[in-house]
């Protein structure tokens, strides 16, 4: 059973069926902008309360940090209350914008967290040493951004892993809706549901590639791990 579920599952990939191929598309699509703008407000965000001495410091790093384990189906239901509640006069509930926008929460913890961690690991030498030598605090702050670059790319991939894996928190928001908010994921738990489970398996090939190329990527700039 399990071989044949596999055949039919490359027989289903090679076929170029459309519907299978524009889920993929959408879900590239949407898990990339969801971590381009959590990264664009995570590494601001990350670097300046790295480098920040501010009362409440210690809490909000705590916040952040509690927020990168949040359970994406409890972010959904937050997210789907305040569509279907304060929001609700925008009609954005079951459409591909909820789901950039529960992506977009779930990612930015996880990346401006990484963010912290690795640039207060290594600002402490880079300050003192752009201290020494007369440094602007503005030409700090771009010395930091080149220094952390590694570890700013590194979370970034780590975002966008979590958001294109991610299924309780897009499927409440978005619906699962056939050709509009239906997503890998989300195809995959509707199969397997339906007994369908060639297709579960084509789209899990596709996410185990995907997996492939994120590690890969990681491991680009980590090479540590292998030495």
């Amino acid at each position: 059973m399990i071989l044949e579920g596999v055949q039919q599952a490359f027989n289903l990939l090679f076929s170029l069926d459309r519907e299978m191929y524009t889920i993929i598309l959408l879900s590239l699509a949407i898990s990339l902008l969801a971590t381009i703008s959590a990264g664009f407000l995570g590494i601001i965000s990350g670097i300046l309360i790295s480098i920040s001495s501010f009362r409440g410091k210690r809490f909000i790093k705590k916040c952040i940090f509690t927020l990168m384990g949040v359970p994406p189906v409890v972010l959904g239901l937050l997210v789907l209350l305040i569509l279907a509640g304060p929001f609700s006069n925008l009609n954005l509930l079951f459409t591909r914008t909820a789901m950039y926008i529960a992506q977009t929460l779930l990612v930015y913890p996880i990346i401006t967290g990484n963010i912290i961690i690795s640039s207060e690991k290594t600002q402490q030498q880079i300050l003192e040493t752009a201290t020494t030598l007369g440094a602007s605090k503005k030409d700090k702050l771009i010395l930091l951004l080149y220094e952390t670059k590694p570890f700013i790319l590194l979370s970034l991939i780590l975002g966008f892993s979590r958001a294109i894996s991610e299924v309780g928190a897009v499927m409440l928001v978005g619906g699962n809706i056939r050709g509009e908010t239906r997503v890998m994921t989300t195809y995959i738990a509707l199969n397997t549901s339906m007994g369908n489970y060639a297709a579960s398996i084509a789209m899990g090939i596709i996410l185990l590639f995907l997996a492939f190329l994120i590690h890969s990527l990681v491991s680009r700039f980590r090479g540590d791990f292998y030495d």
